[in-house]
């Protein structure tokens, strides 16, 4: 008499096979897709996540001549000297002052600049606005610090010259030496070096946005404002919520170069950032350990701010990265 096979055992047993050969036919088909991407792969795992095995550097007594297994291992000594640092807090409130503001200002003013342009008929003129626009982005914070600080000059700077003509000042102002406009000058320094840059990407989500919706809006006598606050914004409030979500999860790693090479002695209290704490801090006098247990905090606070970022959106907008 012929056995007759249960029913879920042979399910299981004919779905696995096709699963495996559905992914192998797919893997054949794209193999070309695969290998193009292979060298990006390859990038991502040397630089971003074969460097963390180098975070067992912050629970140990860093000596570059011994072996990872040699050194002394300390604990969590390096993060309890971080947190009862009382420079570290000044560092964080730098931080995330200028990050709040650049997230503010770097996120509104790229969108409101791509509406602006999205309604530009013209597109020779459209064209030529959003060239000039991200032209900036291609040109190293070096060359953009030099610039800001001549327009700041009080020799000849055009911004006071501008002012003193315009009778907003007396007398020119030494601006990159008062602390309390630092926070500013960065921020504003920041968004017209990547204004254009950051408008790409919305100006090719409302590229794909039907021109029928236009017309029809059109019909009903909604204005060119009505049209882009019912059709544009909505069209594209997924690629902004993503975005935004990106930006709030790198809030503190805003870097060091602008900070840097526009701060001075005057305003240091002002424009030392964490990077900055950790290069002047850990990296130059030789505590290695301590400036990775920098590099850890900012990497945690970076995943706790995603998280929660994504996990407010997706309950509240249903639009989330993950």
């Amino acid at each position: 008499m012929k056995a007759i096979p249960e029913s879920g055992t042979s399910a299981v047993v004919e779905s696995e096979p096709s699963k495996i050969s559905k992914f192998l036919k797919r893997a054949i088909q794209n193999r070309y897709l695969y290998l193009m991407s292979l060298p990006f792969v390859a990038w991502a795992f040397l630089f971003t996540y074969y460097p963390l095995w180098g975070w067992i550097m912050a629970f140990q007594k860093y000596k570059p001549k011994l072996s990872v297994w040699e050194r002394e291992w300390v604990g969590f000594d390096n993060f309890r000297m971080l947190f009862h640092d009382d420079t570290f807090y000044l560092v964080m409130r730098n931080t995330l002052a200028m990050s709040f503001m650049s997230l503010i200002a770097g996120f509104t003013i790229p969108i409101i600049f791509a509406l602006l342009l999205n309604e530009v008929k013209q597109m020779a003129f459209k064209k030529t606005v959003q060239t000039i626009s991200y032209l900036p982005h291609f040109v190293s914070w070096a060359v953009v610090a030099g610039i800001v600080s001549k327009m700041l000059s009080t020799d000849n700077g055009a911004i006071n010259d501008l002012l003193v003509w315009v009778g907003i000042i007396d007398e020119p102002v030494q601006w990159l030496a008062k602390g309390h406009y630092f926070w500013g000058i960065v921020t504003l320094s920041d968004v017209w070096k990547e204004t254009g840059w950051n408008a790409i990407i919305y100006l090719a989500a409302m590229a794909g946005i039907a021109p029928e919706l236009y017309e029809a809006a059109r019909v009903d006598g909604a204005s060119r404002i009505r049209q882009m606050w019912h059709i544009t914004l909505p069209s594209i409030r997924p690629t902004i919520i993503i975005l935004m979500i990106l930006s709030i999860g790198n809030l503190i790693n805003i870097g060091f170069e602008k900070q840097f090479l526009l701060g001075n002695n005057l305003v240091v209290d002002y424009s030392k950032v964490l990077d900055l704490y950790a290069l002047e801090y850990g990296i130059k006098i030789n505590r290695i350990s301590f400036a990775t247990a920098i590099n850890i905090f900012n990497s945690v606070v970076a995943i706790i701010l995603l998280f929660t970022a994504n996990g407010l959106f997706k309950r509240f907008s249903k639009e989330s990265v993950f």
